[in-house]
């Protein structure tokens, strides 16, 4: 089964200081029909507008991974982190028993945007953890590289910890390439599309995907997904229980 949730189906929050797309119920955005796909809590593209920022709050018992499209974003927390993610940077923060942090841009002219999932962690009150690595678009041309992963996935030795059974990929594929990925029969996965264009190929049909937009997969078959557009494809790939 598959679900496509379109980019215009998405939530959007405009706050001035910054603008996102939820995906899944989150802050002003309540639809009990929308909550969750499995373990996957949240997926936000946020935009933070120059010298704004989340200011430093708290979290617990969850798994928080971020990606940084464009702009640079500066964490800080109460472990003591602070760093300045350049673009192509993922980062994965544990709050398990409890873990302050804040999310501004430090740019005086430009935006920052990136990404970011919350996950149900795979067990309560663990100490909190901190982790974070810049990702080559080499490593992520034309093939499915592994970003997070908390399942010991062949191939993943490269991948940021997390405390939950999933994995995250990252890919940037030219026009006209195509990759396959085998769906698996108890297994849900969650792509979005970050730009470009793709197709997505399987037993239950032909779907088209356009920037923004995501798909819901649960049950299906493997999974060919081409690039369409005349541009590179870049999306992110979940599978999660």
């Amino acid at each position: 089964m598959i679900k496509v949730v379109t980019s215009e189906e998405r939530h959007t929050s405009d706050r001035g200081w910054i603008h996102s797309e939820f995906s899944f119920s989150f802050a002003d955005y309540d639809d009990p029909s929308n909550a969750h796909f499995g373990c996957l809590l949240a997926h936000n593209d946020n935009t933070l507008m120059p010298q704004e920022g989340f200011k430093r709050h708290p979290h617990h018992d969850l798994e928080i991974v971020s990606y940084v499209i464009s702009g640079r974003l500066k964490h800080t927390d109460s472990m003591g982190t602070e760093q300045i993610l350049e673009p192509g940077t993922v980062q994965v923060m544990s709050a398990g028993t409890g873990v302050e942090h804040s999310e501004t841009n430090p740019s005086e002219d430009e935006p920052v945007r990136f990404l970011q999932m919350w996950f149900l962690p795979s067990q309560r009150m663990l100490k909190p953890s901190y982790t974070n690595r810049q990702f080559d678009p080499q490593e992520q041309l034309n093939r499915l590289c592994p970003i997070v992963s908390g399942q010991g996935v062949e191939g993943a030795e490269g991948a940021l910890p997390i405390s939950q059974d999933v994995t995250c990929y990252l890919t940037q594929l030219e026009s006209g390439k195509k990759i396959m990925y085998p769906q698996h029969e108890d297994r849900r996965t969650h792509l979005f599309l970050i730009s470009g264009h793709v197709a997505i190929a399987c037993a239950d049909g032909n779907f088209n995907l356009k920037p923004g937009d995501a798909a819901r997969i649960r049950k299906s078959c493997d999974l060919e997904i081409t690039s369409t557009g005349s541009e590179m494809a870049e999306f992110v790939l979940v599978d999660l229980p």
